[in-house]
């Protein structure tokens, strides 16, 4: 499967077409506030998925809540460090999952006791 992207990128067009609650310029807010930062690819700003679920998001606190830029980084911020601390939870998880029962039973025991 070499030279086959896995990585779906979107133009600025697109995903204004793809949030339609988007702006050019919030989009342009957002971007100069390093709230969303688009890769670049042949000179242009290429947005992945995981930005469009973030501008989503950023429209939502915008609009429901009334957040400022400096408001909407700290949200983000957040956001990001949940993600991170689930994913690490799941390696944790992981690497338990295949240690022998009686390891598993002992960490199981001392978590309960916490």
């Amino acid at each position: 499967m070499t030279g086959m992207s896995f990585t779906e990128f979107y133009s600025e067009t697109e995903v204004l077409a793809a949030v339609p609650r988007l702006t050019p310029l919030r989009l342009s807010g957002f971007i100069e506030a390093r709230i969303v930062l688009p890769l670049t690819k042949d000179n242009r700003a290429a947005f992945r998925r995981i930005d469009l679920a973030r501008i989503e998001l950023l429209c939502d606190l915008t609009e429901e809540f009334e957040l400022d830029d400096d408001g909407l980084g700290l949200v983000l911020s957040l956001v990001d460090q949940l993600h991170e601390a689930r994913r690490d939870l799941r390696a944790i998880c992981a690497a338990l999952a295949i240690e022998p029962p009686e390891v598993r039973a002992r960490i199981g025991g001392r978590l309960a006791a916490v």
